[in-house]
């Protein structure tokens, strides 16, 4: 239901002219000089001056032929500098910060050219007064100051769906840096709900990443707007890995490719099947009620004790004090993992949101945005998903079905869908 809508902004253009030579000779004489032969320098800037109702989102987009920017001021209409910081592909300087409604900003690029020689260009645009339109509400689920395991992608939802012809806008305005760097691409699921961002291959344990969602503002189709710009900084943790076989009703335990233990499970009973794939840990509950009346198969209120969530349609690990004489032989859940209150509680304490949770031989396969699961599929068909081209040169350095304990990084160097507590 959404158009693309394209912002048109006429470029400016300086160029600084090439040295002229003269010659009173009667045949032209060859011009050898260091400028002489430089292209001219050429800076094209966006927003173009004067240029009124431009988004809140707006950012200073520079395009320079025969040299690069070598400086860029942004200030307001009081003349306050209004902090940027460059795209990585030099196409322009996204600021901090949205940019306040009704106000004027002035914009200076400096460019140096191949010769030597610098252009400044100066524009000065107007933003729009505050949209009516409706906002895409964005959720980003992942949270500042948290450490998290070494398969936590970066995860947005989006209520309603973005559109297919607005994912590339989309997706410009999402940022990404992890320290040490490691490069990875963002996501769509099909319907649109959900983007998620990973790498390769999964995080080195201490690594830290940032993100800005800066969404605020931003058209996104004729209908509606952007509604938030959202950062969030955390680390990752140690790696640690759970492998759950319906064959053999065990969960196995590994930290930084070792076994610590191994757990007798009861899965999803034949009408009620677990979901075979590979998922993350999304959130974790000392206590939870889960609550199935109205959804198929449910009808039951039971209070849980160290629920850990692996779906949006509420699939969890979790104390099922219950089943134990069915675990390790019987599958009797209503779809979850069910394990001793002992080994839940020992679970809760060396698992962390954003490990690795893989559940193999289940008569149903996980549905892709399903949860957070940019793992349960190749990097090949992860990238697919990208509405921006991703560099050719990103590739896992570990197998595409890694043993369960491999180390992380390799041997070499809207509210999202709506959230079930089913349970069972």
């Amino acid at each position: 239901m959404f158009a693309r809508r394209r912002l048109t902004l006429f470029a400016m253009t300086v160029a600084a002219a090439p040295l002229a030579v003269g010659a009173c000779t009667a045949g032209p004489k060859s011009v050898t000089t260091k400028q002489a032969e430089a292209a001219p320098l050429s800076v094209a800037v966006t927003p173009a001056d004067r240029t009124k109702d431009v988004p809140i989102s707006a950012e200073v987009g520079t395009k320079v032929s025969n040299g690069k920017v070598t400086a860029v001021k942004l200030t307001d209409d009081k003349g306050n500098a209004v902090p940027a910081q460059p795209r990585e592909d030099g196409s322009g300087w996204v600021p901090d910060r949205p940019l306040a409604n009704s106000r004027t900003y002035t914009a200076e690029v400096t460019a140096t050219g191949d010769s030597g020689k610098t252009a400044t260009q100066k524009t000065t645009f107007t933003t729009m007064a505050k949209s009516t339109k409706p906002a895409v509400t964005s959720e980003l689920y992942f949270r500042p100051n948290q450490t998290y395991g070494t398969a936590m992608p970066v995860v947005l939802g989006f209520d309603p769906p973005i559109p297919k012809e607005a994912r590339a806008d989309v997706q410009r305005r999402l940022f990404v840096k992890t320290d040490p760097p490691q490069p990875g691409t963002w996501s769509w699921v099909a319907d649109g709900k959900q983007a998620e961002y990973r790498a390769p291959d999964r995080w080195k344990p201490g690594t830290t990443i940032s993100v800005r969602s800066a969404l605020q503002g931003l058209p996104i189709g004729k209908e509606a707007i952007g509604d938030s710009d959202r950062v969030a900084s955390a680390k990752v943790g140690r790696q640690m890995t759970l492998d759950i076989d319906n064959e053999t009703k065990q969960m196995t335990v590994y930290q930084d490719g070792k076994v610590l233990k191994k757990i007798p499970v009861s899965l999803g009973k034949e009408s009620t099947p677990t979901s075979s794939g590979t998922m993350v840990i999304m959130e974790k509950h000392e206590h939870t009620t889960f609550d199935t009346r109205g959804e198929p198969n449910g009808g039951y209120v039971v209070d849980v004790d160290d629920a850990q969530r692996l779906t949006w349609g509420g699939e969890f690990i979790h104390s099922a004090p219950w089943s134990e004489g069915d675990q390790g032989s019987t599958n009797v859940s209503h779809g979850c993992t069910n394990v001793s209150a002992t080994a839940a509680d020992w679970l809760m304490g060396v698992t962390q949101v954003g490990d690795l949770v893989t559940v193999r031989g289940t008569e149903v396969k996980l549905d892709q945005g399903n949860g957070f699961t940019a793992w349960n599929v190749s990097w090949d068909e992860f990238a697919k998903g990208s509405a921006l081209p991703v560099p050719a040169g990103l590739k896992p350095t570990q197998s595409a079905t890694p043993h369960p304990g491999a180390v992380a990084g390799g041997s070499a160097p809207a509210p999202a869908p709506s959230r079930s507590n089913s349970g069972g």
